[in-house]
């Protein structure tokens, strides 16, 4: 039995990284393709093609990714029976802050492919580094489990 676990778990982990790379390299990519369109016309051939590319984006990567990452890591902290562990506690306060900004930038993009455009491009760019950022604190919780 502690085998087929332990070969779950194995699975588990591996799809979770897996999974995790994708979003957040849609949540690299994103604010970079808004950062694309800002110039654009709202209704320029360019816009368009920019928002359609941001739809696409969002529909086979980002919402994808995010569903499966929460299951997988959900499921891993179950087989590991680890919700007691503080570093698991703090790994979820920065997925959900994580899952907040991809919220939000996918409503930005809604927006800026409806013509508006909210943001400005420095904003953008400094979005851009957030996923980075959060990251770097993920792994190093899941890693070093500092408590």
């Amino acid at each position: 039995m502690q085998d087929m676990l332990s070969m779950i778990y194995l699975w588990l982990k591996a799809g979770h990284i897996i999974f995790m790379v994708f979003w957040l390299a849609g949540l690299f990519m994103l604010p970079r393709q808004m950062i694309y369109l800002h110039p654009a016309s709202p209704e320029s051939e360019e816009s368009a093609l920019w928002a359609k590319r941001m739809g696409l984006l969002r529909k086979v990567i980002l919402t994808p990714s995010i569903i499966v990452v929460w299951i997988l890591g959900l499921l891993l902290a179950q087989t590991v029976h680890a919700w007691g562990e503080g570093w698991l506690h703090a790994k979820l306060l920065l997925v959900v802050v994580l899952s907040g900004f991809h919220g939000y930038l996918v409503a930005q993009s809604k927006k800026m492919a409806a013509g508006k455009r909210p943001l400005s491009e420095k904003r953008l760019r400094l979005l851009g580094e957030v996923p980075g950022i959060l990251l770097a604190l993920i792994v190093v919780l899941v890693v070093v489990k500092p408590f």
